[in-house]
């Protein structure tokens, strides 16, 4: 990140990261499957014969005295006829229509999918499922004194499944109101502000905020009905992050300076990235290429949004996405939905584990440290983009001697094999880790050397190669180890090769 910014540095003023979309899901997690909700049942005394008029009596208590706080607070309820409508721009529409600038704007019910349980018989009994099901779910939007814009969304029917939705740009600018810093915003991004450190520690903050508690808080709000129907049983939402979005944004100081760099950053974007590179921006292990257990999809493409272009490259349900925001802020956001290849440190009996990351709010501090490093690894690959060097002289002296540690190194050949050397190590899969010297033997030898003494002349070969490199400062040393990477001057030799090699003779001449 810090060699984009050095590289583009006359054209950046400052850089935000944070949160931006977050959906929050409150569960039951008693209710939340049919082993729990036999045993309330159970404890309820109600017969599995009864559920479905037990069911429709609960769901009718909760739907009441939630659409009860909008009626208390004097706000409408309103019905929508299909889940497709956008539910937002009708919020917001309520709230301009109404003078509505802080407190609840309007009780939104809409029949949507859901998973909720039914009973069925298997050999002469009753029993209990979970199923995929539809019903009604209240959206409460509010516009929030410290987060802005955001709704609750309450489904009405068992398990009584919560979610939370807010954006962490518009919290942002309710903590810059309060704190006296202008600044100007765009849809759901912040183009300038008048202190970028103070309104960067603010943003720092909201990864600290309690959410346990906030939500919570949230929770007994919009489902007041809850204590009544669990009676002696201490059952409250369990908050987990559901999905999370954080943005890595650069402040240009004009439009038409990223407007010119953009399609270069998109266009390197979808002809460089291959599926080791994303999985690494990610943070999956790919040092030695893509794990054989691997099952899953990589996928990368580009669409043209009413701002501008989008650049997205997905494994799963995760993904890294690039967009021209505002036509002056470069935006960079990794989407997190897919927790299963995240790992997060554990204490057990005193010694710190890496164990799976939870979806749960105890692991955000993590998820954010996570999504941080994904933005960061991805900008660190478009450093080289655009650069203003002509190629001649950014290559001038490679191809001649240099003196390194007292010895004379020969210069590169830059249309041959010491390209190709360079051209491997510039590959995702090495931008987390760095290279060894094994690694570097995979890119130039199809198979794996069988006898000792193969494998002492290609390490031998490949300890030439790295010193040569060394010596021309395209590749560094990371202290203390036997590891490389790639040098900032590297990656711009790197991009001007690639970028050499596509071309044909026609686009040069005509480029010279």
């Amino acid at each position: 990140m810090n060699a984009f910014i050095r590289q583009h540095a006359r054209s950046v003023m400052g850089m935000l990261q944070g949160w931006d979309r977050v959906r929050f899901r409150g569960t039951l997690r008693m209710l939340a499957h049919v082993v729990g909700m036999t045993l309330f049942l159970s404890y309820q005394k109600r017969r599995l014969k009864d559920f479905k008029l037990y069911a429709q009596t609960v769901s009718r208590q909760v739907r009441e005295q939630s659409v009860a706080v909008a009626e208390a607070a004097g706000r409408p309820l309103e019905h929508l006829n299909s889940p497709r409508l956008n539910k937002e721009e009708r919020a917001l529409a309520i709230a301009r229509r109404d003078g509505v600038t802080q407190g609840l704007i309007a009780v939104l019910a809409v029949t949507e999918s859901c998973t909720t349980y039914d009973t069925y018989s298997a050999g002469g009994q009753l029993r209990l499922r979970a199923e995929p099901g539809r019903c009604q779910h209240l959206y409460h939007y509010h516009l929030h004194p410290e987060f802005g814009l955001m709704y609750l969304r309450l489904q009405t029917w068992f398990p009584f499944t919560l979610y939370v939705g807010l954006n962490g740009r518009d919290w942002l600018a309710r903590q810059l109101d309060a704190a006296g810093i202008g600044y100007r915003k765009h849809d759901n991004c912040l183009t300038r502000v008048d202190d970028l450190d103070a309104a960067q520690a603010l943003l720092d903050q909201q990864v600290s905020y309690p959410w346990a508690e906030g939500l919570g808080q949230l929770g007994r709000q919009v489902n007041p009905a809850l204590p009544g129907i669990v009676g002696g049983y201490a059952i409250d939402y369990y908050w987990s992050l559901e999905q999370s979005e954080w943005a890595t944004d650069l402040l240009f100081r004009s439009g038409e300076e990223l407007d010119r760099l953009f399609p270069n950053l998109a266009r390197h974007a979808m002809e460089s990235f291959r599926s080791p590179q994303v999985m690494a921006f990610l943070g999956r292990p790919v040092d030695r290429g893509i794990p054989p257990r691997f099952a899953g999809e990589v996928q990368s493409d580009l669409r043209r949004r009413f701002e501008g272009l989008r650049v997205k490259h997905a494994v799963n349900a995760n993904a890294v996405k690039m967009y021209n925001k505002a036509h002056s802020v470069l935006r960079v956001e990794t989407t997190l939905n897919n927790m299963r290849d995240m790992r997060a440190p554990r204490v057990v009996d005193g010694q710190v584990r890496w164990e799976r990351m939870r979806k749960g709010v105890g692991d955000i501090a993590r998820r954010a440290e996570v999504s941080a490093a994904s933005n960061r690894r991805y900008l660190e690959a478009l450093a080289a983009v655009a650069t203003p060097v002509p190629l001649k002289t950014l290559t001038d002296g490679l191809s001649r001697p240099v003196t390194w540690q007292g010895r004379r190194v020969r210069g590169l050949n830059l249309l041959g094999e010491d390209a190709t050397w360079l051209l491997g190590l510039g590959g995702g899969e090495f931008l987390i880790n760095g290279f060894r010297n094994r690694d570097v033997q995979a890119l130039g030898f199809p198979a794996p050397a069988v006898e000792a003494a193969e494998r002492r002349r290609r390490s031998g070969q490949v300890t030439r190669q790295l010193r040569l490199l060394r010596a021309h400062g395209l590749i560094q040393k990371v202290p203390h180890t036997h590891r490389y990477l790639v040098s900032e001057k590297g990656r711009q030799v790197i991009a001007a090769l690639h970028a050499a090699r596509e071309a044909d003779i026609q686009k040069l001449t005509h480029a010279a």
